[in-house]
């Protein structure tokens, strides 16, 4: 089957790219073609209530899983956040576009988009833009916060990130001011970034979800998509709330919902062997009310695991506003709705508290798609999938009319897991960090260094038994490790 998913989207890909590149926009715009709503939530792990987790609070997001399609087995390409945005908005592997780490991929080095115009749309939106589409970004989509370019205390000139990308840039700054203050934001107008020496790792005190970003961008959404119920085009709209990332602020209501909740402790707490376990940075980094030790105490890990949950159970309330009104404004049955998240997060697992790492719990991450007429409302897919099958799967689902993009994308259309035709479309997945590639099928993550096209540092464990790094199993399987090792991209 996954043969076959490979045969139609080669041969998918050779007739947009040859036959309808040179398409134009102004030829395009028709507005029955399906309208796109992608959210992006920063740091979201497959800690939903739809994932089997009773005590996480996700009443919207786990309504949407059952209206259209749930993944249970999507993997990232990096475990950070710029470089797993420039594998989704990009469409390519880290093995050809050399991203494997750098969250300034999209303007920095190499890897960095053109300013000028190309003949191949260099990202998924631009490809919308030239399609007709009316494209619009609220919120963090690729790395910066708002889609500008501005360094974290505020230099830099501004530039979009994505160029040629969105019609219109829409995120509202609030009393924050600028794009950074608002990610790291905290209650009345300050910010991490603001100079102000405010770097608490939570806070749970504001009354109203509009005293927070995220209910900003909410607000935001709902406006733009009365403005489209209005217009004569199809839309393309970006909406990257921010939360649960770092640090974990939310209002006062979410972490009051789980005072008498019992969340279950983190399974293995303790340090593993694993050569890629690192020392949480960012985490330490922040100011705790309680004592800050290596490993955390156990009462710190739920109390932490508590803040992580609250800011789901915000960030879920958020998006049920915007899908609501997507219900109302008549828009639901031709609004295809992603949701996505840019990696997984260690909760205190393998004694982390972060990504940054390529082992399970950073590389796999909520993905769902509800496509009407398309996608089989209620199916949960253990498919093996990657973030860089999004692009394709939106282009085969969509038939923009330009589909000529910069670079041969990488992923596989998911429309026949959707439709269920399909069960699975790959034997493995691939992520990389660093060096660093790791295969995951559906009973084994292995993960190795590549030097010189040779693997090193090869890690092997049966994610069946435990998705967490606790015995390595290379030396005692080598069969296994060979079979792996095929999938591992060879020397250059």
């Amino acid at each position: 089957m996954w043969f076959r998913n490979i045969i139609y989207n080669l041969l998918f890909f050779w007739g947009s790219l040859v036959g309808v590149g040179a398409v134009s926009a102004a030829e395009t715009s028709d507005n029955s073609q399906p309208n796109v709503l992608l959210i992006a939530i920063d740091d979201l792990r497959t800690e939903l209530g739809c994932y089997g987790l009773p005590y996480v609070q996700s009443p919207s997001l786990d309504q949407l899983a059952s209206e259209g399609v749930l993944f249970t087995n999507h993997f990232v390409q990096v475990p950070t956040c710029g470089a797993s945005r420039y594998a989704l908005l990009t469409g390519r592997s880290p093995r050809n576009s050399g991203v494997t780490r750098k969250n300034q991929a999209f303007y920095q080095g190499d890897s960095a988009l053109s300013v000028n115009q190309t003949a191949g749309a260099q990202t998924m939106p631009e490809l919308f833009r030239r399609s007709g589409y009316q494209t619009t970004c609220i919120g963090k989509i690729s790395h910066t916060a708002d889609g500008r370019v501005f360094e974290y205390n505020g230099t830099g000139d501004g530039r979009d990130e994505l160029p040629h990308a969105w019609d219109e840039l829409a995120t509202p700054f609030g009393s924050w001011k600028r794009g950074w203050g608002i990610f790291f934001a905290y209650a009345n107008g300050r910010s991490r970034e603001d100079g102000s020496g405010i770097r608490d790792l939570m806070e749970f005190k504001v009354e109203q979800d509009e005293e927070l970003p995220d209910g900003l961008l909410a607000r935001q959404a709902i406006e733009k998509l009365r403005e489209y119920k209005e217009g004569g085009k199809p839309f393309f709209l970006g909406l990257g709330f921010f939360k649960p990332h770092l640090p974990f602020v939310a209002p006062k209501q979410d972490w009051d919902a789980f005072e008498n909740v019992e969340i279950p402790p983190v399974p293995h707490p303790e340090k593993p062997e694993s050569a890629y376990w690192h020392k949480s940075g960012e985490f330490y980094n922040y100011d705790m009310e309680f004592e800050k030790t290596r490993p955390l105490s156990r009462e710190a890990r739920e109390n932490v695991r508590r803040g992580y949950l609250a800011c789901v159970r915000y960030t879920d309330r958020q998006v049920g506003k915007v899908l609501t009104a997507l219900d109302e404004l008549g828009m639901r049955e031709n609004t295809i709705v992603i949701v996505w998240g840019d990696h997984g997060w260690f909760l205190g697992d393998s004694a982390l508290w972060a990504k940054h790492a390529p082992l399970e719990r950073a590389l796999k991450s909520t993905l769902m798609i509800r496509a009407p007429g398309v996608a089989e409302a209620g199916l949960k897919s253990a498919a093996l999938v990657e973030t860089v099958d999004i692009y394709p799967t939106l282009i085969d689902l969509c038939q923009p009319a330009f589909r000529k993009t910069e670079y041969p994308l990488d992923g596989m259309s998911l429309k026949p897991i959707l439709t269920g035709e399909e069960t699975e479309i790959r034997e493995a997945a691939l992520s990389y960090w660093n060096d660093a590639v790791s295969v995951r099928t559906q009973q084994y993550r292995m993960t190795a260094s590549m030097k010189r096209g040779k693997p090193t540092k090869i890690e092997l464990y049966d994610i069946t038994e435990n998705p967490d790094p606790i015995e390595n199993l290379a030396k005692s399987k080598p069969k296994v490790v060979e079979k792996l090792s095929k999938f591992l991209p060879g020397e250059k």
